[in-house]
């Protein structure tokens, strides 16, 4: 619960937001138009939801200065914005989820720019909203992005006259002069018998429910989860209306997921790349921005926040079987091996590439260099290149990769480097009958158990070690993350592993001896 001096800072800064509403959305512009020519506007408006949204919330869809505040450009709506209103639009009794990443105006959409598009049409589609958050306070606010709009927003008033009239967003309700009723609830708090008269909610958006404290405990999950099934769908009247939940999929164990997973719930998941890399809010950001941002958060927080794809230690391998040391002279090892898996689909850079030089000595397999990228076949190629340039005059190391990979596109690309470089690098298959791949690395798992593997310390903080680290510990039967690296693990200590027996088996030549109780 916020102390008194929050709730009159948060008042103060929506006080603000609300002058600078009244600022950017000035009418002056339009002070010749004709009766005629406004009611053309507004049909056009109101028919469009990308025009409806760039002309009423101009504050919200301009790109600024971060230094000067100088306008630079508008950013549009993404198509999947625009596809979700009209769904919303056109479904009177909706319920679904909208699964969308961090970044990608969820709230800004499904609280403030649906609910208007809908409430101000002619003939009038929301008469009372419910907003909940993960507290009263954050439903609170939210209720106050939308008050502010309504009674702020100068085209707003322009176009449909005064919306005030009773009610504050810091009491968590306020009610407009058409009637229309808005209502802020806390997540867990009982919303029965919420009702204006006659009426009951017929729009109810679930902002965000989730955390991830909240995520760590099954039963209040499950108990959330029921609450929002029993408690708060049934604020409807007998399920009629809008019944939304958005957020971005944080854990497996959720409220979000639960409810998408509910028979007869529509599902809008969206990533904020696609399998090319190339950012779905095209308007927003570019594909260096996505990638900036990648590098710095890190694999598992890109995947969590980003892609819907949260990663948690899985079930295979253990985060303290992770052991690091110092690594010793290539020279000294009993055998080296760089095995590759290119997850090879196209010539494009969205699928994770991994080569992994695998080093023995004695009992223990080092990793001592790697490479784990979303990158394009001709990136993985240089890089194996350079790892060849850079031992082939100190000690000589194996290259392999998969054989179902070793396809002419891969095989060309190696072909267009080598003649770049004045030879061919000498990569050979990995031709074996393999196993099921969880089975195959989960074979070779206890050697982490063991001790028997350590990772190169000097590597220890570079990009390509940790996210091959955070690939190997989520793996678990019937996960959706990446394994590259883990499989090119898997590869290159099998070949070590079975180089090794050959190697320590000593024949015996000689009479074979009679066996003792022969006739």
């Amino acid at each position: 619960m916020a102390t008194a001096a929050e709730k009159k800072l948060a008042f103060e800064q929506w006080k603000e937001h609300c002058k600078r509403i009244q600022s950017i959305t000035d009418t002056t512009a339009l002070a010749n138009e004709t009766p005629a020519q406004k009611d053309r506007r507004k049909e056009r408006l109101l028919s469009n939801y990308a025009a409806f949204c760039e002309y009423y919330f101009p504050h919200f869809l301009t790109l600024r200065d971060k230094t000067t505040g100088e306008v630079m450009r508008t950013v549009h709506n993404a198509p999947f914005h625009n596809q979700a209103a009209r769904k919303v639009m056109e479904t009177p009794n909706l319920k679904a989820v909208f699964m969308w990443p961090r970044g990608h105006a969820k709230s800004t959409h499904f609280d403030i720019f649906m609910p208007l598009w809908l409430m101000l049409r002619p003939k009038r589609l929301i008469n009372f909203m419910v907003v909940v958050g993960k507290s009263q306070d954050s439903a609170n606010r939210l209720l106050g992005d939308i008050q502010a709009e309504l009674e702020y927003n100068q085209r707003i008033i322009a176009d449909f006259g005064q919306q005030k009239n009773l009610g504050l967003w810091t009491a968590g309700e306020f009610k407009t002069a058409s009637g229309v009723k808005f209502l802020a609830v806390g997540r867990g708090q009982s919303p029965r018998g919420l009702r204006e008269r006659e009426a009951r909610p017929d729009y109810i958006v679930i902002d965000d429910l989730d955390d991830d404290e909240l995520c760590r405990n099954e039963k209040r999950v499950h108990d959330l989860t029921d609450w929002v099934k029993e408690a708060l769908f049934g604020a409807l009247d007998v399920g009629r209306g809008r019944f939304l939940m958005v957020g971005n999929l944080i854990s497996k164990t959720s409220v979000l997921a639960n409810i998408a997973a509910t028979r007869g719930v529509f599902v809008s998941k969206v990533q904020a790349v696609d399998k090319n890399g190339e950012p779905v809010w095209k308007e927003k950001w570019t594909k260096e921005d996505a990638q900036e941002y990648r590098d710095f958060v890190g694999y598992r927080a890109w995947e969590k926040e980003m892609m819907h794809n949260p990663i948690v230690d899985g079930t295979i391998f253990r985060a303290d079987w992770i052991r690091y040391k110092p690594m010793p002279s290539l020279r000294k090892y009993d055998m080296l091996v760089c095995y590759t898996d290119p997850s090879f689909k196209s010539t494009t850079a969205n699928d994770y590439k991994a080569s992994r030089l695998w080093g023995k000595l004695g009992n223990e397999l080092h990793l001592i260099d790697c490479y784990v990228r979303q990158d394009t076949v001709g990136g993985m190629v240089r890089w194996l290149y350079d790892l060849y340039e850079r031992t082939r005059d100190k000690v000589a190391i194996l290259f392999f990769m998969e054989a179902n990979f070793m396809q002419d596109v891969i095989l060309d690309e190696f072909a267009v480097e080598g003649n770049l470089r004045g030879y061919q690098l000498p990569i050979m298959p990995d031709k074996r009958k393999k196993p099921e791949k969880i089975q195959r690395i989960e074979a070779v798992s206890p050697l982490w158990e063991r001790g028997y593997v350590y990772y190169n310390e000097k590597l220890k903080d570079s990009p390509d070690m940790q996210v091959g680290i955070e690939q190997t510990l989520a793996l678990e039967r019937g996960s959706r993350v990446h394994d590259d690296a883990p499989d090119a693990d898997e590869g290159a200590i099998w070949i070590l592993q079975r180089n090794a027996r050959q190697e320590n088996f000593q024949p015996v030549f000689g009479k074979r001896p009679t066996a003792k109780n022969s006739w």
